[in-house]
């Protein structure tokens, strides 16, 4: 999932950085966690605990599937 998909499926194409901000400000991610939310060229922006953490979440749940 990306943001600007995330914004599009609200009906605002241009919305970019207001989903990126309410997923970022969102404390209960339980549909999309905010982690797995990546940049619409496919680099991982914009995570509130960092991104190295962002980083290491997805890699920790890439390796939950060997």
């Amino acid at each position: 999932m990306t943001y600007k998909k995330q914004a599009e499926m609200l009906g605002d194409p241009m919305a970019v950085r207001a989903v990126a901000s309410a997923n970022g400000m969102n404390r209960i991610s339980i549909i999309i966690p905010c982690h797995r939310v990546i940049g619409s060229d496919g680099r991982l922006t914009g995570y509130g605990g960092g991104i190295w953490r962002k980083k290491y979440l997805l890699d920790l749940e890439a390796g939950m599937d060997k």
